[in-house]
């Protein structure tokens, strides 16, 4: 039984259902040996506290990035800028 396992950011349950079923939909178009019914789509969820990306942790790029840009920095140069989706 094919197990497919996403980690992220929390997320609403109606956008769990859409990204669930569409990476069942997409799993069940490549294994056409496997029944549909088998596949198992296991979405996990992840607090900003709980993520380290180079060695630090997400909700402190997050903090940072809101009070340097409060200062009118342009987001040129600040550590984690770009790397941040959502």
């Amino acid at each position: 039984m094919p197990t497919i396992t996403v980690e992220g950011p929390p997320m609403a349950v109606d956008k769990k259902r859409q990204l669930a079923h569409g990476l069942w939909e997409v799993a069940a178009g490549v294994f056409d040996n496997i029944p549909p019914e088998a596949i198992v789509v296991v979405i996990k969820e992840n607090e900003a506290e709980n993520v380290c990306v180079g060695g630090e942790l997400l909700c402190d790029r997050r903090a940072e990035g809101a009070g340097q840009k409060g200062a009118g920095q342009s987001g040129a140069g600040q550590k984690g800028a770009g790397q941040r989706r959502g």
